[in-house]
This record gives structure tokens, C-alpha cells and sequence, in this order.
């Protein structure tokens, strides 16, 4: 590159970073949301390291042609992810970062990890900061680390791909990649730095027409078949040879073998989406009915949820209430913390909560179900949780040992007894931190930005909330994006889903809308209704097929009433789960270990031969 058009690219580059940054500093200080400039912030940040390194990324070719293919995947992946609804790209999204590994493969003998992690990055660091800057308007410094941390994670399967495709035969090392990332994926579920938003399957969450067998199958069908139709297109496109001619490309797709290829593209491609049109629309809600209220109250959770008088919060949530609510209402839904300062073992001693007793008894046939912030001290013999934290009296020197929950309760006409459900799928760094034990020496920096070590108090099992016969799962917030966990409320008897969330960390962005699309794939993959109450972001009825009706604006308080229908069949994904992650897990391992052992039989031939 040019040093005087360098020089005034970083320029350029910096500015914006440093502008930005003292842009959202001074909104902050105002108490003002950054909105769409954690954007600009981060992209700026990684284009002017691109620019510093520009050498490596020109390393092999002499010019920028495979950082070009690298940034086309990740731009691809990005305009296919909710709530762009452009998820057929997803079906070519990986093609580039293939293409990229084929060439590097051709020009260097040896396994060239380094080569094809950079590239690889480079797709993935833009996937994430263009898909989910938005999280950087809960957490800066979380948000930095989730954007370049998670591109890391996403690299790990093209790498052991690359090593495994100089061992394997042709057809197994591309089946070894499909095995690598659906495995990545079923790991990111389930470790204490679990960051799924951006898993595959998820990006049919705006085309829910496309993906009724999610009830068979889950997301990680979806993922499945996004990778085989990369690797089909792929290997069309690698018979090309660079002709870059359209008139050439034309007449390479009519050659017999070509148009074979294609043919059997568009069927992989088309069929489930036939199959899954016919699900959709003969698909028929059967069961019982029931009338629920959800409520919207608006509250911004920055700088007014946790400063307003406890009483005018509670007003508000009331007279939106009354305005829906009506003697044939079965269930009233509040949002995720709508109330704090509870004592676990006092419930009905909170003020709010006696009142909200008071409001229900009412209405005859009423249940409301609300988010709570509680806690509970333990008393002498108590057994204590690894959530558990400890006060020491600075005056007294008495120890205090407690926990604290984001919970939720419900509160029902004429019933003392109040079920208490406790949040257990907890959002790394902002309510827990990963492996704490091992981060010890993180204290510090956590107590100085009000955050905890130890996170909140969590429970095994999901527990749904039964009245009458009926059974209602209390999903909180990031719970919602679990299908697998999702579906132990099912099993336990949950007949409908109730959401209650708290989307107004991430600003009018892109961040809620993803999160309430996300709800779909739950409501498909279980066939159960869904009634979400959201702070801000969007109250919705999602109905079993993953239809959003009455979904709210944001920013606006709300209320709304639905019927939405109650369901006892159990699907496929309920009973097995995501037996396909299991599958691909399985499969990668026995891959790696024959990469493995044809790796140390080739290097022990090579030491013979020399």
C-alpha cells in the first residue's frame, strides 16, 4: 500500500475512533444512550489495526484479494442475521472463508493455522461488531471483550478444518468442517463463557415459515443445513478456476456436470423450505384458551428504573393494567426486575408486593406473573450456594452471608402460596463471572464497577408455575435463547411460555428486535405459545407456528391482551434435544483423533525418508 494513502487512511480511521469515543463519553456523562455508536467506535478500531498490519494481510497474494473475500463472509453473515431479512445468504455466507482456505492450502505445504486464522478473524470480528455492537450500550468493557474474544472462539473450527483437510480425504475433511462448527456451537451453549447469540441456526429466526421442522430438529438443523449448502456451492465454485468472465461463468453452469451440481443446490436448498410451508400452513392451535394481559411500563433501566420511587413505578404498572385487564383475564405479565429490594423468605412483606397482592384479588381468575430483583440471609445451619457473597460489620464484625436472584414469582387470586422461580442461565460478565475462581484476582476491578464475583443464586431445575391445571414456564430474559434448555420447562409441564425481559440496556437497535425474533424459534421448536412483557424493547403473542402478533414500539409504555392457546403434545426436540450437536461433537472427536494419528504417521515417515 501507497505510505501517503496509509498514512491518510489511518488518519481518517482514528479520527472517527477518537470522535466517537469522545462523543459517547459526553453522552454518558448527560445520562444519554449511545445508540448506533458503538458501531462506528469499533469498526474504526478494527480498520485502523488492519491498516497497521496491512503487510500480513497481503502476505501471500501480494494484494488484497483474500482479505477482500474474508471481509465479503463477514459482511454476508452479518446482512443474512435477524432482523435483516436476508437469510438465504447465510447459504453462501461461508463460501469466501473456504475459497480463502482452499488457496492458502494450494500455495503452502505445511499446515498454515496462523494464515488461516487472520482471515478467518477478520470475517468474524465484522460479523460481531456489525450484528451485536449494540451489547456495548449495557457494558463497554464487556462488549470489547465479547466482540474480539467470541471472533477467537469462531476461528477455532476453520483452523482444526485447515489442519485436518492436509490428513483427511477430500469428502471427510469438508464433513469435518461441518462436524468442527455444529460441535463449537453445542460447546458455546453449554460453558460458563456462553455467548450463543450469533449461533447459525438463529439467523431463520426472521423466516420462521422456512424452519417449521425446527420442531424435529432445533436450531441445529438449521445450522446442518446452512453448512452442507456452503460446502455444495463451494465445491462448484472451486471447478471454476478464477475464469472471471460472465460469459464464462454462464457457459461453466451449463456444462451437464455443473448443471447437475446446481440442480441438487437448489434442491437441498428448497425442499425443506416446501416441506416447511406445508407444516405452517396446515398447522392447527388445538387446546385450551386463555386471556393474558402483557405489560410494557417503559422504565429506562440506565438512569430512571433504579432511581424512581418504588411508588411510581408501581402506579404505572397498575393503570396499564386497568386498561386491559378484564374479570375473564387468566394471567398478567410484568417485565424481568420490575420489583427490588424483596426478601426471598418475606415475600409478602414488601410493600409492592402486598399491594400487587391486593390489586390481583381483585380479579377472580387472575395470576399475575412478574421478574423480581430478591435476596435471602442465611441463617446459622444454612447450606450455602457457590453464588453465595459475605458482609463483614464494619462496626459489629458480625459476617452476613446472602444471595441475590433475578427471579420470578407469581402471585395468584386467593392463594397465599407464592412459587418462586429463580434465573439460572446467567449473562457472562454483567451478572456473573465466568469462572471466578480461576479470575480471582479480577476482584478488585469487579467491585470497583459494582459487579459480582460470584453472580446470582440459581436453581437445577426449570421449574414452571402451575395454577388450576395449567402450567406456564417463567423464562427470564437470556434464558430465551436456549432451545434445549428451554425445553426442560416442557417436560416438566409447562403448556405455554411467558418471557419476561428487560431490553432496554441496548438501546433503539438492532438488539431487542433480534431478541424478539429469537422467541419464534422457541415457540416453533416446542409448539408452545409465547406472551412476553418486556421493560422496553417489545411486549408480543407469538403463536405455536412462531407468528408475532401485537408486538408494541419501542420506547412507549404499553399493555396488551391476547389469547394464546395452551398445548400438552410434546415435539421431537423436546424429548430429544439437540441430539444433532450431540452427533457432530461425537464425529469431531473421532476426526481429530485420525487427524491426530495421520499427522504423527506422516511426520514419522518423513523423519524415516530423511
Amino acid at each position: 500500500m501507497n505510505k501517503k494513502l496509509k498514512i491518510t487512511l489511518l488518519f481518517l480511521t482514528i479520527s472517527i475512533a477518537l470522535g466517537t469515543a469522545f462523543w459517547m463519553y459526553s453522552l454518558w456523562q448527560q445520562e444519554k444512550f449511545w445508540g448506533h455508536l458503538p458501531l462506528f467506535f469499533f469498526l474504526a478500531v478494527w480498520l485502523t489495526w488492519v491498516l497497521i498490519w496491512e503487510k500480513g494481510f497481503r502476505k501471500i497474494t501480494g494484494d488484497w484479494r483474500l482479505f477482500g473475500l474474508s471481509t465479503l463472509s463477514g459482511v454476508l453473515l452479518s446482512i443474512a442475521f435477524p432482523p435483516i431479512p436476508l437469510a438465504i445468504l447465510m447459504f453462501i455466507a461461508f463460501v469466501p472463508i473456504l475459497l480463502i482456505e482452499k488457496e492458502i492450502s494450494e500455495k503452502i505445504e505445511a499446515p498454515a493455522k496462523w494464515e488461516v486464522f487472520k482471515y478467518s478473524y477478520n470475517a468474524f470480528i465484522i460479523w460481531n461488531i456489525l450484528t451485536t455492537f449494540w451489547v456495548a450500550n449495557t457494558a463497554f468493557a464487556a462488549a470489547f471483550i465479547a466482540f474480539f474474544l467470541n471472533a477467537v472462539f469462531m476461528t477455532i473450527p476453520i483452523v482444526l478444518f485447515h489442519q485436518s483437510k492436509k490428513y483427511l480425504k477430500k469428502n471427510l475433511a469438508y464433513s469435518a468442517f461441518i462436524a468442527y462448527w455444529i460441535s463449537f456451537e453445542y460447546i458455546h451453549l453449554r460453558w460458563e463463557i456462553s455467548w450463543t447469540w450469533l449461533n447459525i441456526g438463529n439467523s431463520f429466526a426472521s423466516v420462521p415459515k422456512w424452519i417449521q421442522w425446527y420442531e424435529y430438529t432445533g436450531v441445529f438443523g438449521g445450522a446442518l443445513w446452512i453448512l452442507l449448502a456452503n460446502v455444495f456451492v463451494f465445491l462448484l465454485l472451486e471447478k471454476y478456476n478464477d475464469r472471471m468472465s460472465p460469459s464464462h461463468f454462464i457457459k461453466f453452469l451449463k456444462e451437464k456436470n455443473n448443471t447437475i451440481a446446481l440442480f441438487k443446490i437448489a434442491a437441498w436448498i428448497v425442499i425443506p423450505i416446501i416441506f416447511s410451508m406445508l407444516m405452517y400452513y396446515n398447522y392447527e392451535e388445538k387446546g385450551a384458551t386463555i386471556e393474558v394481559v402483557a405489560v410494557q411500563p417503559n422504565f429506562d433501566p440506565h438512569y430512571e428504573k433504579f432511581k424512581l420511587p418504588e411508588r411510581v413505578q408501581l402506579t404505572r404498572f397498575l393503570d396499564l393494567s386497568k386498561q386491559q385487564l378484564t374479570d375473564s383475564t387468566d394471567y398478567l405479565i410484568f417485565p424481568e426486575t420490575s420489583f427490588g429490594g424483596i426478601r426471598k423468605d418475606y415475600l409478602l412483606n414488601n410493600r409492592a408486593l402486598k399491594a400487587l397482592y391486593t390489586f390481583v384479588n381483585q380479579y377472580p381468575n387472575l395470576k399475575l406473573v412478574t421478574g423480581i430483583s430478591a435476596q435471602k440471609v442465611f441463617g446459622k445451619g444454612d447450606v450455602h450456594s457457590p453464588a453465595t457473597k459475605i458482609h463483614i460489620d464494619k462496626t459489629t464484625g458480625d459476617t452476613l452471608f446472602w444471595e441475590s436472584y433475578n427471579a420470578a414469582i407469581q402471585i395468584e387470586s386467593g392463594v397465599d402460596d407464592i412459587p418462586f422461580y429463580k434465573k439460572s442461565m446467567l449473562v457472562p460478565g454483567a451478572e456473573f463471572l465466568p469462572y471466578y475462581k480461576i479470575f480471582f484476582f479480577l476482584k478488585p476491578i469487579v467491585d470497583k464497577f459494582e459487579g459480582t464475583m460470584e453472580g446470582y443464586g440459581k436453581q437445577k431445575k426449570r421449574s414452571p408455575f402451575f395454577s388450576k391445571g395449567i402450567g406456564v414456564a417463567p423464562v427470564i430474559c437470556y434464558e430465551s435463547i436456549y432451545g434445549e434448555y428451554c425445553t426442560n420447562y416442557v417436560r416438566n409441564g409447562a403448556q405455554a411460555i411467558f418471557i419476561v425481559t428487560n431490553d432496554g440496556w441496548w438501546d433503539n437497535t438492532a438488539g431487542h428486535k433480534q431478541h424478539l425474533l429469537f422467541a419464534r424459534l422457541r415457540a416453533i421448536e416446542t409448539r408452545r405459545s409465547i406472551a412476553r412483557s418486556a421493560n422496553i424493547g417489545n411486549c408480543a403473542f407469538i403463536n405455536q407456528r412462531g407468528d408475532i402478533s401485537q408486538a408494541t414500539e419501542y420506547g412507549k409504555p404499553a399493555a396488551i391482551k391476547g389469547n394464546i392457546v395452551l398445548n400438552n403434545k410434546v415435539t421431537t426436540y423436546v424429548i430429544y434435544g439437540d441430539m444433532i450437536g450431540r452427533i457432530a461433537l461425537f464425529l469431531a472427536v473421532i476426526l481429530l483423533l485420525n487427524t491426530f494419528v495421520k499427522g504423527i504417521t506422516k511426520k514419522n515417515e518423513m523423519i524415516l525418508e530423511g
